[in-house]
């Protein structure tokens, strides 16, 4: 496959001709080496954006939308292909790389759908002196920079309002799993992109590429999922030339089981929360809080479902959980975990890392966990269970905000009247009642507080890219 950037519809070298290793997570082995972008080449990619962007505004929404429907088609069509790459790249099991294919591909659908809706409005100024004329246009050149936890699915969802929307985008993945956003140009060449539209910059350099495109003033727009640390300097970087942002940031996302829930279906929920993605997921439940009477029987059933996990490399059938992305990611799991142990929690099942190759970590359950251990304030990123008890709604609830993130939080209950009331009151931008999974490309998926600003999916996600301009009129 292509390793090399891919500047205004072309595959190109490094202007330093530089390039950097790609590592199999299963083993620590390299398995491709990438051009390793620069600052030359994120304004050559800029040059191409802003270059391709008058013509693609253009193109009629229909010929942009066929064109997204092209690229979800061939997506489909070499899913498994696609999967193995992820599953090779990022080290997620199988069976998570091809669900995410479908999801990812499903955004190429949902807004080739949503491309020849970016309707405007018309009324009337309330003193009737003249007639209020709203339309929509496309902000303009993009950035988008996506992580390596779901290398598909991140592009697509921000590639696929962009380019709905009229935009032209420069895509910066991660550097861990660069090879799947190249496979993923590729594919919308394939499906009729014109040159410059799409533009991918692999690069060991994030931040010094991505300040130089955000110090260049035909860059209109910022797309970043990640940490909020990271999105803290963003966003200062983009408040310099008043760059349109979108911030996809952290999560910590509390789990609530209330005593009157149906526990074999929060056990249910819990490993779809938990072990999507080996819990490497910002929507990941990272906090159990389940209520004293009921916690024991959780405790005990979710353990054992965790413990009969198969643990693997991603690439291999059987596998149910694969290794983390790196060693800097198993390296934190691990020391979350000790800390917790430390403090006087106990693991029911896992809680140390593997001798061996590769970034493993077992799933693993922790109870006794204390209120002030670290597990419970810092995203886990991994596979591990933190088990809280609390007693009434109150409790629940002021556990659940207890936190500066505000992305997702699941809660499980019979009783739905207390159900709306707790989705009410928790401090998340969506909420899983009695699911385990809230992901969809037809919904608005974002968060509030230190979880990030604006959102994506959805009709929403299109108006991400669009600029409203008001005409005063008269006739």
């Amino acid at each position: 496959m292509k390793t090399d950037l891919f500047i205004a519809g072309k595959w190109t070298e490094a202007s330093s001709k530089e390039r950097f290793d790609v590592v199999d997570p299963a083993t620590g082995d390299v398995i491709a080496e990438v051009a390793n972008g620069g600052e030359a080449d994120a304004i050559a990619a800029v040059e191409a954006a802003a270059a391709a962007g008058p013509g693609w505004a253009a193109t009629p929404a229909r010929v942009r939308s066929e064109v997204l429907r092209k690229a979800f088609e061939l997506m489909t069509e070499r899913s498994g292909e696609l999967a193995k790459l992820i599953s090779l790249e990022n080290g997620k099991a199988l069976v998570d790389a091809k669900g995410e294919v479908t999801y990812a591909a499903e955004f190429f659908r949902w807004f080739a759908e949503e491309a020849v809706r970016a309707e405007g409005t018309i009324g009337s100024a309330p003193s009737g002196a003249n007639r209020i004329l709203v339309v929509r246009q496309p902000v303009g050149v993009c950035v988008l920079v996506t992580p390596w936890n779901f290398p598909a699915a991140m592009a697509t969802r921000k590639i696929g309002p962009a380019l709905a929307a009229g935009c032209t985008v420069i895509l910066k993945p991660a550097s861990d799993t660069p090879l799947t956003a190249l496979a993923m140009a590729a594919i919308l060449a394939e499906a009729g992109v014109p040159d410059g539209v799409v533009n991918v910059l692999p690069s060991r350099s994030s931040g010094k590429t991505v300040g130089a495109m955000l110090r260049d003033p035909r860059v209109r727009k910022l797309s970043f999922t990640g940490s909020t640390e990271v999105g803290r300097l963003l966003l200062a970087q983009a408040a310099e030339n008043v760059v349109n942002t979108s911030m996809e940031l952290g999560g910590n996302a509390p789990f609530v089981v209330f005593a009157d829930a149906d526990v074999d279906a929060a056990v249910d929920g819990a490993m779809i929360a938990k072990m999507r993605n080996g819990g490497e997921a910002c929507t990941a439940a990272n906090r159990f809080f389940v209520e004293e009477p009921v916690a024991e029987e959780f405790a005990r059933k979710l353990s054992q479902r965790m413990a009969a996990l198969v643990v693997g490399p991603g690439t291999d059938e059987g596998t149910q959980v694969g290794p983390l992305v790196n060693e800097d990611t198993v390296a934190k799991v691990d020391s979350l975990v000790k800390g917790a142990l430390d403090g006087g929690a106990e693991a029911v099942t896992g809680g140390a890392r593997p001798d061996g190759p590769g970034f493993y970590y077992p799933p693993t359950v922790l109870t006794g966990v204390p209120a002030d251990a670290p597990i419970l304030r810092e995203e886990i990123f991994g596979p591990v269970a933190p088990i809280v008890t609390f007693t009434g709604e109150a409790e629940a609830v002021r556990l659940a905000n207890d936190t500066e993130y505000g992305l997702v939080a699941y809660v499980y209950t019979q009783d739905l009247a207390r159900g709306l009331r707790i989705g009410e009151a928790v401090e998340a931008g969506m909420v899983g009642l009695n699911r385990g999974l809230v992901s969809d490309p037809a919904a608005p998926f974002g968060g509030v507080k230190q979880s990030g600003i604006g959102r994506e999916g959805g009709h929403e996600g299109l108006l991400e890219y669009l600029e409203s301009k008001y005409i005063a009129v008269n006739w």
